[in-house]
């Protein structure tokens, strides 16, 4: 009778908690003034997607945030505990975000989720999940409570 081929489930990953703990300090901290930061958590080649948009490589990341922070009062994030597989992370967060344009400037929270890929000690995939309605849908003026009355209506 032959053994059983042995499954892997993970093996440690020195670069992957270094590279985490750098990635939360960097979105506690980035705004549109210091979007030069990236390239300190980011690879050249990343590949980052959410529920707004996708890009491929650091200029255009750089180019992507510098529109998403554009009328960003503050932004920052609770995340929790990080569930780490080899070089892939899940990092579950919730945003306190105030934006000129969402709700007069007044703080929203939306909960997500990051999933990354780190390589040679760099971020070179990512990508977050949530609720995009959440975020803008819900609370634009008209369209907002149309949104609201909806998700209780069928919930």
């Amino acid at each position: 009778m032959k053994a059983a081929a042995t499954i892997e489930v993970g093996h440690p990953n020195s670069a992957v908690p270094a590279t985490l703990a750098q990635f939360k300090v960097l979105f506690n901290e980035l705004d549109k003034g210091n979007l030069k930061k990236l390239p300190a958590v980011y690879s050249e080649d990343i590949r980052f997607q959410d529920p707004l948009g996708a890009v491929v490589g650091l200029d255009a990341l750089t180019h992507y945030f510098a529109g998403a922070y554009a009328n960003v009062i503050s932004c920052h994030f609770a995340f929790e505990d990080a569930v780490v597989q080899d070089s892939f992370a899940s990092i579950p967060w919730v945003m306190h975000l105030r934006h000129k344009r969402i709700l007069g400037g007044r703080e929203i929270q939306v909960a997500g989720i990051s999933h990354l890929k780190v390589k040679d000690g760099k971020i070179c995939y990512h990508r977050d999940y949530f609720d995009a309605g959440q975020l803008l849908y819900e609370n634009l003026p008209v369209v907002g409570s149309v949104i609201r009355w909806v998700k209780g209506y069928a919930g």
